[in-house]
């Protein structure tokens, strides 16, 4: 006997969406003006601004490591999402009522410590509300999942760089902060409906570090041909490895990906110096420079129905290709190579005293966003999906470490000076990094054993597939 999929959502999921939304509008909405706020209002050098600009997003993505071992281990989601957003609101007040550095340090601080904590648990949390027998829509609610990211960031990005200049830094920063507070409040009249995954810290079990570390100390042990972590079968349950192992094996594989966030960020830093040279009017309209990266969520939303209605099925059609996730995350990770070929090519010319239209940014915004739909949604999704339960905020939190790490080199490179952000010798770097970095991901793709772990109220082993093949529910 079968049972009929379900064709509506957990009623719950409504309040997680939205959210979602709200928070995104309040960290994007920060985030598009920090650049200009840093060059125009306290006077740093491009290069220390996109420096500064690149370690604050690296620390928000390096903060879902703590986020995560206090969910998986202690507070639970729910618990560790509403403590953090007080801490989170708190950031954003602190940078609308304290003018200077000083000020913007301890909220970048607050803000990075609060966005970058709650950062696993949200997206966790989200799958956590269904169930073996609903895990049809699983692939469906991450797509709302990220479109309501893009429909928070896409007004954001719009409305505080016009408010910058009108009402001054503590308005557009202030906006923020209020949708911050909106945010947490939403989450909250939701409490009496979600499905809370108890946190595993009470229960014995040991995490993904205590195997490694043991397996590592007893490496010896391992016979020819066994996996890194065998030696810790002789401590450890069958479970407890299994976790271990599926967290390795995806390190490994997400190791590659960090150099996409690289340059993907880069829309927030170095593309607005390049705007900031060229003719800001579009179709005779004046706009801010920080307004042109509105480009990308609304992209982002007309895009992600076409990938998964004709884009993706049209491909496969044509090249009788099946486009498993890894397969979409590699060829995102080329289309990156490519929007950054574009930006270079737009500084060769704006180096050579041509002055051009900020409308031809538009060309690279959109390259970079088709590989983002490729890419960020399908990983999203694909981590959660190779996680068991007692470690889904740990692998979420390495996807989000791959994000950390590509903001740390880019903040690296500027603070060195290794190119100046405006020559079109820094946009070449970035993107023969990430030529080669794909052809290095595919490697490891081919070799990679895709597991199928859904919600199923306990860990058992779950059923491997072919290398490089997604289970149902990441192929839809």
């Amino acid at each position: 006997m079968t049972t009929e999929t379900p064709k509506k959502f957990p009623p719950q999921i409504k309040y997680i969406i939205g959210n979602e939304a709200c928070e995104r509008f309040s960290y994007y909405g920060m985030r598009a003006i920090l650049v200009v706020y840093m060059t125009e209002y306290l006077k740093m050098a491009s290069s220390d601004a996109t420096s500064l600009y690149h370690f604050f997003v690296s620390a928000c993505y390096l903060f879902p490591v703590l986020g995560a071992w206090i969910s998986d281990r202690w507070w639970g989601k729910y618990r560790t999402i509403m403590i953090l957003s007080m801490g989170y609101c708190l950031g954003h007040a602190t940078l609308a009522a304290f003018d200077g550095k000083g000020g913007m340090y301890w909220g970048l601080l607050l803000i990075s410590l609060g966005s970058g904590g709650i950062k696993p648990c949200v997206s966790a949390f989200v799958g956590d509300q269904f169930t073996a027998e609903n895990k049809s829509l699983v692939s469906k609610v991450f797509d709302l999942f990220y479109f309501s990211v893009n429909f928070g960031s896409f007004f954001s990005t719009l409305l505080i760089p016009w408010m910058l200049p009108k009402f001054g830094p503590s308005w557009a920063f202030g906006l923020p902060g209020i949708l911050m507070g909106i945010a947490t409040l939403i989450l909250w009249i939701g409490r009496a409906q979600y499905v809370n995954v108890p946190p595993t810290g009470g229960d014995g079990k040991a995490g993904f570090l205590t195997v490694l570390a043991y397996a590592v100390s007893h490496r010896a042990e391992r016979k020819a041909g066994e996996e890194l972590m065998s030696p810790a079968r002789a401590k450890y349950s069958a479970e407890e490895v299994e976790g271990a192992q599926a967290v390795w094996g995806l390190l490994k594989l997400f190791s590659t990906v960090s150099i996409f966030w690289s340059l993907w960020d880069q829309y927030g830093s170095s593309w607005v110096i390049q705007a900031k040279m060229m003719d800001l009017r579009i179709f005779g309209f004046p706009v801010e420079a920080a307004q042109i990266s509105a480009i990308n969520p609304i992209l982002v939303m007309l895009l992600i129905p076409a990938c998964s209605m004709y884009l993706y099925p049209g491909f496969e059609r044509l090249t009788g290709i099946k486009l498993t996730p890894l397969r979409r995350i590699g060829g995102g990770m080329a289309l990156t190579a490519v929007a950054f070929l574009c930006a270079a090519a737009v500084q060769l010319l704006l180096n050579r005293g041509v002055k051009l239209s900020v409308s031809w940014q538009f060309v690279q915004y959109t390259v970079i966003t088709v590989s983002e739909v490729m890419l960020s949604i399908t990983g999203l999704e694909f981590a959660y999906t190779q996680a068991p339960r007692s470690m889904k905020s740990t692998i979420m939190s390495l996807w989000l470490l791959t994000i950390f790490a590509g903001n740390f080199l880019t903040a690296w490179v500027d603070k060195i000076s290794l190119f100046p952000v405006e020559s079109v010798a820094y946009y070449l770097f970035f993107t023969a990094l990430m030529a080669a970095v794909t052809v290095i991901f595919v490697f490891c793709a081919m070799r990679y054993t895709v597991h199928d772990y859904l919600e199923k109220g306990d860990d058992g082993p779950p059923a491997d597939l072919e290398p490089g093949v997604a289970a149902d529910a990441t192929t839809a």
